[in-house]
C-alpha cells in the first residue's frame, strides 16, 4: 500500500464504485453507472485513494444550511483499520460544522464507530424507516 489520498470530486468510473461498493458486499455496487450519476448529485463526496485504486467513500446530501444526511460511508476491507474511516468523517463533519443537525443511519455493528464522532442513538420516538429493494 501507498499513501492514502484523499480527494472531493464526484465524477468516478462505473468500475470505480462497482469494486468498492462491491468489496463490503453492498448491493449498490450492482448498479455501478446509478452510482455515478449519484455521485455527482451529492451535496459532497470525499475519496480515499491508493494511487489510483479507490479505497473509501463518504457521501453527504444536504439543503445547504442546516441539515446534512451522511448517506455513504464505506471502505474497502483491505484498507479498513488504517484510520481511513475516521478520515473521511472527520472531512466531513468538519465541512457541516456550521449545520444544524448532522444525521445518518448506522448498521447496528457500526454504531461504536459513528459514537466515537459525537453521534447519538435517535431514542425510543425515532425510527429508521425506508422503503427499498436493496438488501444492503
Amino acid at each position: 500500500m501507498s499513501t492514502i489520498t484523499y480527494k472531493t470530486t464526484k465524477e468516478f468510473t462505473p468500475k470505480e464504485l462497482e469494486e468498492l461498493f462491491l468489496s463490503v458486499e453492498w448491493s449498490s455496487g450492482a448498479y455501478p453507472d446509478k452510482l455515478a450519476q449519484a455521485m455527482r448529485n451529492y451535496g459532497s463526496v470525499f475519496s480515499a485513494w491508493d494511487g489510483d485504486k479507490l479505497v473509501g467513500l463518504i457521501s453527504t446530501m444536504d439543503d445547504g444550511v442546516m441539515t446534512a444526511y451522511i448517506h455513504y460511508v464505506l471502505v474497502n476491507p483491505a484498507y479498513q483499520g488504517l484510520g481511513i474511516g475516521r478520515e473521511l468523517m472527520r472531512l466531513t463533519t468538519d465541512l457541516y460544522k456550521d449545520y444544524l443537525r448532522i444525521l445518518l443511519v448506522s448498521y447496528q455493528h457500526s454504531m461504536d464507530f459513528y459514537k466515537s464522532f459525537g453521534f447519538k442513538e435517535g431514542g425510543d420516538d425515532h425510527v429508521t424507516m425506508y422503503l427499498t429493494t436493496l438488501w444492503t
